[in-house]
């Protein structure tokens, strides 16, 4: 587990869904350490996340779920570093709005161990914000990658097609808050948080 760290940058672009297309901020997380990396996400922009792993091996692209504004450069990205990309299967719909006729590499699913720099990386697959929305929990380091499951002020947005607002808090209430209060949320846009500073923002599964 020797200099496991998380690295982080910022990618621009935009988000479309059900016919609206909105301009957004999204985050570049990367954990590993000096040699080998797994990237979080693919937003928007190749070179960005580049910039974040530097010269390491990326050893996957594990996608929190698949909304345009976080696998669209995927392929890309997988082509520039020769990782594969690893998506839950529940997210094929939404998957294919942005890449129809080419898939992803791997499947995640709920309880799956990842590797990376000797560490575990915990997959819980929380559905609600997307059917096939997932979080990456590090022990190691007492961290969670929430992609837009969870944010700094409560639950990722819903009333979108293949999201729901009572499947999102169950999924928050039951997997994360599984876990430590003091954990890190590293959140797919905005700061920071922890699950206790979120625990009263979420309101209770009916």
């Amino acid at each position: 587990m020797t200099g496991l760290r998380v690295d982080h940058g910022t990618a621009s672009g935009t988000f479309s869904l059900d016919g609206e297309t909105h301009q957004v901020d999204n985050n570049v997380w990367v954990l590993g350490d000096d040699t080998e990396c797994v990237v979080v996400d693919a937003p928007h922009d190749v070179d960005a996340i580049m910039a974040v792993v530097g010269d390491r091996r990326v050893r996957a692209i594990v996608c929190t779920h698949a909304h345009d504004d976080h696998v669209r450069v995927a392929p890309a990205l997988r082509e520039r570093v020769q990782a594969p990309v690893l998506l839950h299967p529940g997210d094929r719909p939404l998957w294919e709005l942005t890449h129809p006729g080419e898939l992803w590499d791997a499947d995640l699913a709920d309880g799956q161990e990842l590797e990376v720099a000797g560490t575990g990386v915990r997959v819980l697959h929380t559905p609600g914000h997307a059917p096939g929305a997932v979080c990456l929990y590090v022990e190691a380091l007492g961290c969670l990658f929430s992609g837009d499951t969870l944010f700094q002020g409560g639950p990722g947005a819903t009333g979108r097609s293949f999201s729901d607002a009572d499947v999102l808090a169950r999924s928050i209430r039951d997997r994360l808050f599984a876990l430590p209060d003091d954990t890190v949320v590293h959140t797919g846009h905005g700061d920071d948080t922890t699950l206790g500073a979120e625990r009263p923002n979420v309101p209770d599964a009916t």
